[in-house]
């Protein structure tokens, strides 16, 4: 994953709101701006603005799949057309099926929403007595830990072999960054914690209770809990990250440790059937419950607050944003709206649900442009909200997310090349000699890096993954720049060194250089320490 549910984790940019009169809709119309002709030429238009190569579009009305369609293509260079049936990593919208898995547990009386989570699993820590011993269940669902944004993410992407029990364990040294359910920061890890509730419940994986327990009773096949799990069907996303202007197919992510975090994988034609039971309050198509309504009530409860810029304000009104239990909240254009995307390598999802127009919207795309995702997505929403208000514009969503691209990647080459500069200009040789600072370095929640030296250059290498290997170049006053041999990754980080009193290299603490660089590298919460020398 391009960070392991990121951008995207992971939540969309999203802008909202206003007072709005329902569309009256005769059964089965759709408003101006989604017919057939207009999604499809709303679509072509994102593609070719942000080099997606493959889009796929479903819309739920009433309870029935009433628009569902591929675009493009599944792989860039490749003739295979994606379809409402190819299916695509969702990555973060992931965490509402683990949240209902919970529900479902609630439901059965095997679990509370506000049980302490030592009491299910003794073996859980955090950098606080305080906070580990008053942790719920709830506050693994909700964002508010204290932790930085995508804190520990390093320890899922890129894809890596740590095991849910070592992120489980390594949350303990992990540095909080405000108080305890005071601030919204998202997070990855406590829903692998909320993951690891269901073997410690009834003896299941998570995977085998979601397969079974719920997508098996939506009828979801042949969607999966991860993509190892995948059988009867080749119609697949490849993922793509744009690289020298053209989109490149790069390796999905197939972290198992982060699977309640964001693994399943899933197609339009299923994510409708999905939506249709959430906004059905937990009833299955034959009438029985998946989870009670007390459940799906407390899932789309606020919980914490997110706050809501003044240009979100200033365009469509949005005054109000939460986030729930495995969901995001607000008020869009006079309506509630019930959403969350998911952003793994190469691939960015979204689904937004307007309950009182009973209205469901899929976008799934197999490029990481998050600005796609918001063009398509609030394209159709805005369809549907301001359908026959004369008074509120009609904005072309994809010329807006266009032009903030475009201002985004200004900004970023500017940042990018002052860090280039330094490096290929007159920077100067490091400090010390190449030989002091080889060696092992280790880091307490993420493990050993190596920096090894090749002739003239010093290469940092992190266990546990093969992504994370690169050179590191001297950038002036003693602090490295070290450049990953993915360059799909945006992700080069200052490397700076500290020193024990004899001059020797005591460790080294790390940061993005771009803004661009997705949250899920938290370089700046580690604090390696040098704990081997090399042995001549």
């Amino acid at each position: 994953m391009k960070p392991m549910f990121k951008n995207l984790g992971c939540a969309l940019i999203v802008l909202g709101a206003g007072m709005g009169t329902a569309w009256s809709q005769t059964a089965g119309a759709r408003p101006p701006g989604a017919s057939d002709a207009d999604i499809e030429r709303v679509v072509q238009k994102t593609m070719n603005a942000f080099n997606v190569p493959g889009i796929a579009v479903g819309i739920v009305k009433d309870g029935k799949l009433v628009f569902a369609h591929g675009y493009g293509v599944r792989e860039a260079g490749k003739p295979d057309k994606v379809d409402a049936d190819t299916i695509f990593a969702i990555g973060s919208i992931t965490k509402a099926f683990t949240t209902a898995a919970l529900g479902i547990l609630v439901d059965e009386g095997k679990l509370g929403w506000d049980d302490r989570v030592i009491d299910h699993l003794p073996n859980f820590r955090l950098a606080d007595p305080y906070v580990t011993r008053e942790f719920t269940v709830r506050d693994l669902l909700t964002h508010r830990s204290g932790l930085g944004l995508g804190a520990g993410d390093l320890m899922i992407f890129p894809n890596s072999d740590f095991t849910r029990a070592e992120v489980v364990a390594g949350m303990r040294y992990l540095p909080f960054v405000t108080s305890f359910r005071s601030t919204f920061a998202y997070d990855n890890l406590l829903y692998i914690v909320a993951g690891e509730l269901i073997p410690a419940i009834t003896g299941k994986s998570w995977e085998d209770f979601v397969e079974q327990r719920i997508l098996n009773r939506v009828g979801m096949a042949p969607c999966a809990v991860t993509r190892g799990r995948l059988k009867g069907t080749t119609d697949v996303a490849s993922p793509h990250v744009v690289v020298d202007g053209k989109p490149r197919v790069v390796s999905a992510a197939l972290s198992n440790a982060a699977a309640p975090a964001g693994s399943i994988n899933c197609n339009v034609t299923n994510m409708a059937k999905w939506l249709t039971v959430q906004m059905a309050g937990g009833k299955l198509a034959d009438g029985s419950t998946l989870f009670s309504p007390e459940q799906h009530a407390a899932m789309w409860k606020p919980e914490t607050l997110i706050e809501v810029s003044p240009k979100s304000t200033e365009l469509t009104r949005t005054h109000f944003r939460a986030y729930a239990l495995g969901w995001g909240l607000e008020d869009f254009e006079g309506y509630q709206r019930v959403q969350h995307s998911g952003g793994v390598s190469g691939t960015v999802t979204h689904v937004s649900m307007l309950p009182e127009l009973n209205l469901g919207v899929i976008v799934l795309t197999n490029q990481e442009s998050g600005n796609a995702l918001n063009a398509v997505t609030m394209h159709l929403l805005s369809a549907y909200a301001l359908a026959g208000q004369k008074s509120r514009p009609k904005r072309d969503w994809v010329d807006f997310f266009k032009t903030l691209a475009d201002q985004n990647e200004a900004q970023n080459r500017q940042i990018e090349a002052a860090a280039n500069a330094a490096t290929t200009g007159s920077a100067g040789p490091a400090p010390l000699p190449l030989s002091t600072y080889v060696g092992t370095y280790n880091d307490p929640w993420r493990g050993d890096a190596t920096i090894r030296q090749e002739g003239d250059q010093l290469v940092l290498k992190f266990s546990r993954t093969t992504d994370l290997e690169g050179q590191l170049q001297h950038n002036g006053n003693g602090i490295f720049v070290v450049r990953w041999k993915d360059r799909s990754l945006y992700a080069d980080a200052y490397v700076r060194f500290s020193y024990n009193y004899d001059g020797s290299i005591a460790g080294m603490t790390m940061k993005a250089v771009s803004p661009r660089t997705d949250f899920s590298f938290d370089f700046h919460d580690l604090n390696f320490t040098k704990v081997k020398a090399p042995q001549h």
